[in-house]
């Protein structure tokens, strides 16, 4: 039950019910170690991913995370059931723990996770992204996990920018993932401009080389709140977000990169933190 990439090879859909059963029966009876806990999470974020991907609309979703919810409710917590269950991802966690790298693959990109122990900053959770001659690497840095999200970018032309914001949809104001028939490339999966947010950078800084795309000699690094890593957590992992380059003269570029297995990414770097 714990191994996340078992979620791509089973029913993505009764692991979710599965996970969210025993998730929902550890916060109200603490069945599980808090690392166990959190192996658990990552593999429940992982299979409700997978769940989308496979055509599970997000109200329906929705309504089985709140049945599996009332079904651990109702269950008591010395049930032979979770007692048992308990067991089985303790047993499971034992060789998942060893785990410190995984890939987790998108239709187009895919998000690099790291939890080892670094005396440096690092990337955590990274997926890279080209647009025209530039590159960037954007997701999760930091000496310790889970780390704050960046956008780290090279221009090929030295250009320098002054700011960046990143641009997602606004799920407060949409109903549901924005996703035109047959849409192939990532601009295509943002919604119009009135179901956008969009999230500032917090701070700009010279690149340091540990974080800087393969083979570049410099490049910017932008840092954005906390708050956004949040957002990105919610969304449809078939949706994508778009970072904005901003530089003077009213000149944007602009790289996007897929949202995919973000919240199972995240999930898994902050087993590190624990």
């Amino acid at each position: 039950m714990v191994a996340a990439p078992n979620a791509a090879h089973a029913d993505a859909l009764s692991l979710y019910v599965e996970r969210t059963v025993l998730q929902a029966a550890d916060e109200r009876c603490s069945l599980l170690a808090p690392e166990v806990g959190a192996a658990l999470a990552a593999g429940a974020a992982q299979a409700r991913g997978a769940a989308l991907r496979q055509g599970t609309g997000e109200r329906a979703l929705k309504a089985i995370e709140a049945r599996a919810r009332g079904r651990a409710a109702g269950l008591p917590c010395w049930s032979s059931e979770l007692t048992q269950s308990a067991r089985q991802i303790e047993s499971a966690y034992k060789g998942f723990a060893r785990i410190t790298r995984m890939t987790y693959p998108g239709d187009q990109a895919a998000w690099r996770a790291d939890r080892t122990l670094a005396r440096e900053a690092r990337w955590r959770l990274a997926q890279d992204s080209s647009f025209g001659r530039d590159r960037m690497i954007f997701g999760l840095a930091g000496k310790d996990a889970p780390g704050a999200l960046l956008a780290v970018a090279q221009f090929t032309d030295g250009a320098q920018p002054y700011g960046a914001r990143l641009v997602l949809r606004d799920t407060r104001r949409t109903l549901g993932p924005y996703l035109p028939g047959g849409a192939q490339r990532l601009s295509s999966r943002l919604p119009p401009a009135s179901g956008q947010r969009a999230y500032l950078a917090e701070a700009r800084s010279p690149a340091g080389e540990d974080l800087l795309p393969k083979d570049a000699r410099a490049g910017w690094a932008f840092r954005f709140p906390a708050e956004a890593v949040a957002s990105l957590s919610g969304l449809d992992p078939r949706e994508a977000v778009a970072v904005e380059f901003l530089f003077s003269g009213d000149r944007v570029r602009t790289a996007y990169v897929e949202v995919g297995d973000f919240a199972a990414g995240r999930a898994f770097v902050q087993m590190a933190a624990r």
